[in-house]
């Protein structure tokens, strides 16, 4: 009987990075946008589908979801309180846009894609991936199924919204995401460090959703509403994210199998097309209502993650406090009503 040699969970993460950093140089080298995101992405991706032995960053890339909530907080000034009430109508649209989705999204994957009632229901959802897999799992959806959909969601809405903001509203992807990290104070940057910290652990500790992105977003904006801090974290450490979650998009499709392919995925990217004309719809509206320029309305209602979603609002210098307060509204609606609204379809389903 041949022994079977298994690679230690260092190499795979060794080969994972040795695969996103040769990604990158190479779009970089083609110039190619977002070189540190769609780089990592495609190589991880590819390697995921051939069965290369690759292996996630784990906290990594979970700690690397602070920076992007540091510079969302930072962003987040007495001039963008100013402007809230100017978004109110805009945001009153997100309950409805969750909504036709539900009515939409539940029956195409019930009845056309054979999904069980919890399954369904979870994977229509737009919300955070984990979470959209750990409350199904507990609802008793196919968790396997979820993470599959969710994350054909992210890597086709990730994929298609820098070609779509380039050719069609003629945007560019080269926003200055930061200064570098030798021009920036080094008290502020040690006070930005300690706010991704605590954020980020407080509000684990206190059970908040997305604790990653939204404690250390509140702690900074905290920060910066009181004026202790005046810049976004630095663009190193804004690169550094872009690279560990694409890393994070690819190998969410390691060990799918030809089944799964023509399957679920395919399911996934199916409804994508439906995601797509709903938010096309809502962001159309949005921006007709003069409630919203179009590139912010566009990545408002773009049912993408929100750590992608912050990328995207910040190389395309887009009004990160209009964009970012509309996928939270999305966030707290999908994870607070998801249980209650999955409990009420199963006790119908008793009955």
């Amino acid at each position: 009987m041949r022994k079977q040699f298994i690679i230690p969970v260092s190499g795979q993460r060794g080969l994972t990075f040795l695969l996103a950093t040769a990604g990158t140089a190479l779009f970089w080298i083609c110039g190619l946008p977002l070189p540190f995101l769609f780089g990592p992405m495609t190589f991880c991706l590819v390697g995921a589908l051939v069965h290369l032995p690759l292996k996630g960053f784990g906290q990594v890339t979970v700690a690397a979801r602070t920076i992007l909530g540091v510079a969302v907080g930072a962003s987040i000034t007495p001039e963008v309180v100013a402007q809230l009430p100017r978004m109110a109508l805009s945001v009153a649209l997100i309950p409805v846009f969750i909504a036709l989705i539900a009515l939409v999204g539940v029956p195409f994957f019930r009845r056309i894609w054979g999904f069980d009632a919890p399954t369904a229901y979870y994977a229509a959802m737009p919300g955070g991936l984990q979470d959209m897999v750990i409350f199904g799992a507990e609802a008793g959806a196919n968790p396997r199924i979820l993470s599959l959909v969710h994350g054909t969601r992210v890597l086709i809405i990730v994929t298609l919204a820098p070609f779509i903001l380039s050719h069609f509203y003629g945007v560019p992807l080269s926003n200055p995401i930061g200064a570098p990290v030798t021009d920036l104070p080094v008290h502020e940057l040690l006070i930005m460090v300690a706010a991704a910290w605590i954020g980020w652990k407080g509000g684990e500790r206190i059970g908040l959703f997305g604790a990653s992105i939204l404690g250390p977003l509140t702690v900074t904006a905290a920060l910066s509403l009181s004026g202790i801090v005046h810049v976004r974290p630095p663009a190193e450490a804004i690169l550094a994210a872009q690279f560990l979650i694409g890393c994070g998009i690819g190998v969410q499709f390691l060990g799918v199998t030809w089944k799964e392919l023509t399957r679920v995925v395919a399911a996934g990217i199916a409804y994508v097309v439906v995601l797509a004309m709903l938010a096309a719809f809502f962001s159309g509206l949005v921006t007709a209502l003069g409630l919203g320029t179009p590139v912010a309305s566009f990545l408002a209602f773009a049912p993408g993650g929100q750590a992608e979603m912050t990328v995207l609002a910040i190389v395309t210098g887009a009004d990160l406090g209009f964009v970012i307060t509309h996928h939270l509204t999305r966030i707290v609606i999908v994870i607070v009503g998801a249980p209650v609204l999955a409990a009420i379809i199963a006790r119908g389903q008793r009955d």
